[in-house]
């Protein structure tokens, strides 16, 4: 009979634990958090901000089983390591009368035998100030999106809400869409000297550095030809160095994330629960296994076994000169010494051991991960780098040309990588040129890129707004409320989400002010290192909030605050139409002759001076849309068309390609993991198909789990507009306020 209880969060983590814990102990799981805020009501104090918990709905049961097989034994709460693990562990111990007085709370980076057992032999007590920084987080969060939600139903539409840290990563992609709409291209020319194979570059003009505004006419690029075709040139100088590239670090929850977008296509929540699961423990014919350390983590340290791991795979496979230093760890002050780097628990399992025991996304993530982690442990490249600098005899024009050949690979004989050329001549010093040719191209400036996901997590990381931990639901959230949607692979605001970021930003400044978002994460890792008092940050934030609030209610009670904005579509009768909100949402009104029409207002636009820029709108909204992609099958665009049955990919050759395609949702399949597309049916209901494994739903799947059954969750949205996430077995709703 178990003396011990050792309580998880998942099942897949208690059944990877049961193999290292003897017959002494018995592990089972709280299936993620037990007890939360109300649904119901705000479920906070706002004079004392002490919180109100209850269990959430279905978790009762689970509740009661943790309390019958904690009766007499040893109880250890093995949560996750990070804020949200050691908020669960406490509410866990209030439920079950442990003290917190008690060392009943284990923490471990990854999931292997020595460990878990080095953990049981090390308890301690539940880390306060770690819970503390948790609930003001969550209840940071409640208040603004509690409170908000309801401004924007009052005054647009139901459905709508805001929240904390996805307001400030909205108006960055608002305000870079506003950049773009405005930016004014033009064409520009770039001239290159041919000497033999090699193709020198134009980088100095009259003693200037050549940029896009240095020629811009054809005029201007005939004059410069001219001149060229009458010069006598010669080599200005031969610079050589050794380039040393250092290997990379090891992965952190950004930075995997970060891969995962570029490498393999994924979105950040399809990463970070690929990852659980890979830390967690996965069945194999060898049994549960888990594969990689803890992935929510800022730390780049590793540990010194897995460092001697490393030193032994690199110099068995590679030599010793492939060895690199040991690196010190990177990371800001919130990072903790218990913290690793994401890599892998057992080294020595290569990829190509692990693709006998995992496949798909277990084995691709696997394998991105693995490298990265060996790479990081190896020497730097080198490169033998030459730059060749050739002017006109009036010292008119500069040419360079830039070669580089490796002499050393270290990390990339890992993880390879693009490099310049080599140079087809060797060139000396005073050397006269003789060019065989000056040839020339035309660009066009381009705006600045849109963010990706990769490069959103990038930005919202240098700016410190959240933390990795929470980027991929930030994104999920923009997405589900297509405040942002998918274009391609870049993230690009809708109308809908142009006009609530006007509402907060003008409302609401301090709610999507990056400075003051930033600052609210460091004072709660100061709650979370003990320096500063949880109630003191929530009371500091609120004081200024409820002015606001209070002062944005007058004026919806009075009257006073009507949401509408002017737009630069021109109505029949000569005015412009405006932008204004009814009971069902956003539409297009004339105030001289009020004429409606009706607009998608999750189209792609913006605002800019406090205009609805819609002249575009008729082209964004036709039929066929081309995307980035290219047909596997003949090269040509892909477009997205609409059919009787939908949306969907088809190549832009049609006839001649029939290439077709479903348009895909970001969830992976439930049942095994594969890309899942949307579909029509002849009555016109959009349902939901897996290419893998054929299998059929009729609401889209998300990537969220359910708390109480661990089941796939699916979106539906109900009257009025507003979405939720609901469980199929358990029949249990969540709403999203953060």
């Amino acid at each position: 009979m178990p003396d011990k209880l050792v309580i998880v969060e998942s099942p897949a983590k208690a059944k990877t634990i049961e193999r290292y814990l003897g017959k002494g102990y018995e592990v089972t799981a709280s299936k993620g958090h037990i007890r939360d805020l109300p649904e119901s009501n705000l479920g906070i104090d706002t004079e004392t901000f002490e919180p109100t918990y209850e269990i959430l709905k279905g978790k009762e049961k689970i509740v009661a089983e943790l309390t019958k097989k904690a009766q007499g034994k040893r109880v250890l709460l093995a949560s996750d390591l990070d804020r949200e693990g050691e908020a669960i562990a406490w509410h866990i111990a209030q439920l079950l009368g442990l003290s917190s007085k008690d060392t009943n709370r284990i923490v471990f980076n990854e999931i292997t035998e020595s460990a878990i057992k080095e953990a049981v032999g090390k308890p301690r007590t539940i880390d306060m100030s770690k819970v503390e920084a948790q609930v003001a987080r969550r209840i940071l969060d409640r208040i603004v999106g509690y409170k908000l939600s309801p401004l924007l139903w009052r005054t647009m539409t139901r459905g709508l809400s805001a929240g904390r840290v996805q307001s400030v990563a909205l108006k960055f992609m608002v305000e870079l869409e506003k950049k773009i709409m405005v930016f004014v291209p033009h064409d520009f020319f770039k001239i290159f000297m041919l000497v033999g194979e090699d193709r020198f570059t134009l980088t100095k003009l009259h003693g200037k550095k050549f940029g896009n505004r240095s020629i811009t006419t054809q005029e201007e690029l005939d004059t410069v030809l001219k001149e060229l075709k009458a010069g006598l040139f010669f080599v200005e100088e031969v610079k050589k160095r050794l380039s040393k590239r250092a290997s990379p670090m090891p992965f952190i929850t950004s930075t995997l994330q970060q891969s995962a977008i570029s490498e393999l296509g994924w979105s950040a929540s399809r990463t970070m629960k690929v990852a659980q699961q890979l830390y967690e423990g996965i069945e194999t014919e060898k049994g549960q296994i888990a594969f990689i350390t803890y992935m929510r983590t800022d730390s780049t340290r590793i540990s010194s076994q897995a460092r001697e791991k490393a030193v032994e795979i690199i110099k068995n496979n590679y030599g010793e000169r492939y060895i690199g230093p040991v690196k010190a760890s990177k990371g800001g002050k919130k990072v903790q010494d218990a913290h690793e780097a994401i890599r892998p628990t057992y080294p020595e399992t290569c990829p190509e051991v692990a693709k006998k025991l995992i496949s798909g996304d277990f084995l691709k993530l696997y394998t991105l991960i693995w490298n990265r982690f060996l790479a990081s442990q190896m020497s730097g490249a080198e490169y033998d780098v030459t730059e060749v600098n050739v002017v006109d005899k009036g010292d008119r024009f500069t040419f360079t040309l830039v070669g580089e050949k490796r002499v050393f690979d270290g990390f990339e004989k890992v993880l390879t990588r693009s490099s310049k050329d080599e140079l087809n001549h060797e060139y000396n010093q005073g050397q006269e040129i003789r060019p065989d040719n000056f040839v020339w191209e035309k660009e066009t400036t381009k705006p600045p890129s849109r963010f990706t996901e990769a490069s959103l997590v990038k930005e919202l990381e240098k700016r410190g707004i959240g933390r990795p931990s929470t980027y991929a639901t930030i994104i999920s959230t923009l997405l589900e409320r297509k405040y942002v949607l998918h274009q391609a692979k870049e993230l690009r605001p809708t109308l809908l989400g142009a006009i609530v970021n006007e509402f907060l930003t003008d409302y609401f400044p301090d709610v999507v002010d990056t400075n003051f978002t930033a600052n609210m994460e460091n004072e709660l890792d100061e709650v979370e290192n003990g320096s500063k008092k949880w109630k003191e940050v929530i009371e500091s934030f609120y004081s200024e909030f409820k002015t606001d609030l209070d002062h944005i209610d007058r004026k919806i009670k009075n009257g006073e605050l009507k949401i509408e904005f002017p737009t630069d579509r021109e109505c029949e009768c000569g005015s412009h139409f405006k932008v204004v909100f009814g009971r069902y949402g956003g539409y297009l009104k004339c105030p001289e002759c009020d004429k409606n029409e009706s607009i998608d207002i999750t189209v792609f636009s913006g605002v800019i001076d406090g205009k609805v820029i819609l002249k575009n709108i008729l082209q964004e909204q036709k039929k066929e849309r081309e995307i980035d992609e290219k047909c596997p099958q003949c090269g040509s665009s892909l477009l997205l068309r609409k059919g009787r049955f939908g949306e969907f990919i088809a190549c832009s050759a049609y006839p001649k390609c029939k290439y077709t395609r479903n348009v895909e949702i970001p969830a992976p399949c439930p049942k095994c993991g594969g890309t899942v597309g949307k579909l029509r049916s002849k009555k016109g209901k959009n349902y939901f198909k897996c290419s893998s494994c054929g299998e059929l739903y009729w609401s889209e799947p998300s990537d969220r789990k359910c708390e109480v059954c661990d089941s796939t969750l699916f979106i539906r949205v109900k009257r009025g507009g507003k979405k939720v996430h609901y469980c199929e077995k358990c029949k249990k709703e969540y709403s999203v306020e953060e």
